[in-house]
């Protein structure tokens, strides 16, 4: 952590613009029309975008990400300094401030990005005419966008946990490393255990890889339940990526330290691609009630635009959910015993060996996390009681097993991924052993066996397997 005898600051004075007293009504109604223009124009822009069908190309839709992060970048900084000029109060709390430092990076770096990927794209229009169609398709525009978004709140990430630990409250404890106990296995049951969790990541993620790309190869699974899978897929690459390997690294070289730094960015990125998952999963839940109680409207329900909408909604409350946590552990001192009873920075344990007051961590804990955890689960078990009360209205043998073959690989995932999470988190009073191996389950195990689960009894996927084989021997 940070050297003690640091100054407390609670609050920060915006000193606004320069302006004398007597303007700061013509200059309030400037500001507010200029604010206004700018949500509604752009707003207005991305209503006629997903509407028009002619619009639905490459450039419109890079200029529709383009306009929500205009209003994004406008509704942070221009409502506050109007609120200032009304009620003269200029004062910020710090985490206001932090947060609004945060938000203002992301949506920043995300304009700069995304105007190279326009240029990109108006280069390709230009010079190459004949080929626009096939080299800017859909899944290399959402990929240069998604990578632009993830880069953008990483950056934002990085700057805003460098200057926060500059601002720290006064009297914390310098703690520079933390120190892993890994999993509970006996010294001579190290090179076992090392080459099954390394066969097991290897595993999870090649298939996940692969079921990914035989999505955006084949065309018969540009479905939105496909178009779901694939970013399941995706993050559960990153949630083995971000655990596993530095588990493997501690067997292999028996130094379990990891420094302070390392720490929190492993938290926090676990903390988004689980919270991630656990959005996801309700989505997909929310896919399939549609398709099994409302066949005939599927389409015109599950659009392109809204399956978009539903996972960038994923990420962004993810990625917000995520940094809320990680800026209020990062406020925390820890005492001089820094060794974690895990293989992996998880936030309950950090929590329990820091020396402040956490009453408010474990508040928001409770309540935020309570929420973004009970939302999305009540959701998966309305629309699973939705799907079964229509199913037993007639409950024919045919019936059954399609609504199986539809809904029973979600299912089966879902149950063992929230088993695993009330185990750790819900039924277990102190952390033991049993909590670190049912942690093993939801970061290693499940992600691996997702793929599996999805492809043994779906003939789409093996199909587009048989395909992909077959390519890869011709040109062989």
């Amino acid at each position: 952590m940070r050297p003690e005898n640091q100054s407390s600051v609670s609050h920060f004075l915006l000193r606004g613009l320069p302006i004398r007293p007597e303007q700061q009504g013509a200059f309030f109604s400037l500001f507010l029309a200029m604010y206004l223009t700018t949500v509604l124009g752009n707003l207005l822009l991305i209503l006629l975008i997903r509407l028009d069908a002619r619009l639905h190309t490459p450039m419109y839709f890079f200029l529709s990400h383009l306009a929500c992060s205009d209003v994004a970048v406008s509704s942070v900084t221009v409502p506050k300094m109007l609120m200032d000029m009304l009620t003269q109060d200029q004062s910020i709390p710090y985490a206001g401030c932090i947060f609004q430092l945060y938000l203002f990076i992301v949506f920043g770096t995300f304009d700069n990005l995304l105007l190279a990927v326009m240029a990109y794209d108006r280069y390709v229009a230009v010079c190459h005419p004949l080929h626009y169609p096939s080299i800017m398709r859909e899944e290399l525009c959402v990929t240069l966008v998604a990578g632009t978004w993830v880069v953008s709140f990483v950056h934002a990430l990085l700057h805003t946990l460098l200057l926060v630990r500059l601002m720290r409250p006064e009297n914390q404890s310098s703690v520079s490393h933390f120190l892993l106990r890994g999993l509970p296995i006996r010294p001579e049951q190290q090179g076992a255990f090392f080459a099954l969790f390394l066969a097991m990541y290897l595993t999870t993620v090649l298939g996940n890889l692969l079921l990914i790309l035989l999505i955006r190869l084949d065309a018969r699974l540009h479905t939105p339940m496909y178009f779901f899978l694939s970013h399941l897929a995706c993050s559960d690459v990153a949630v083995s990526s971000v655990t596993v390997p530095k588990m493997l690294m501690d067997m292999l070289t028996q130094d379990q330290s990891i420094p302070y730094v390392g720490c929190i960015f492993q938290l926090y990125v676990f903390i988004v691609f689980g919270a991630f998952d656990n959005l996801l999963l309700a989505v997909m839940a929310y896919d399939r009630y549609v398709a099994v109680c409302h066949p005939l409207h599927y389409p015109s329900i599950m659009r392109e635009e809204l399956c978009v909408t539903l996972v960038a909604g994923s990420w962004v409350v993810s990625f917000v959910h995520a940094l809320l946590h990680t800026l209020l552990l990062v406020r925390l001192s820890f005492c001089a015993d820094s060794t974690i009873n895990h293989f992996f920075c998880d936030l309950t344990v950090l929590l329990k060996l820091s020396c402040s007051d956490i009453s408010v961590n474990e508040l928001v804990l409770f309540t935020e996390g309570g929420i973004l955890l009970i939302v999305p689960l009540g959701s998966v078990l309305c629309s699973y009681i939705c799907i079964g009360t229509i199913i037993l209205r007639v409950p024919t043998t045919k019936r059954l097993l399609k609504a199986f073959s539809t809904c029973g690989s979600h299912l089966f995932v879902v149950s063992f991924y929230y088993g695993t999470l009330a185990s750790v988190y819900f039924f277990s009073s102190s952390w033991d052993s049993k909590d670190i191996i049912a942690s093993v389950m939801y970061t290693a195990v499940t992600p691996m066996l997702n793929p599996f689960i999805y492809s043994l009894r779906n003939r789409d996927i093996k199909q587009a397997l048989r395909v992909f084989v077959n390519r890869t021997n011709f040109f062989k």
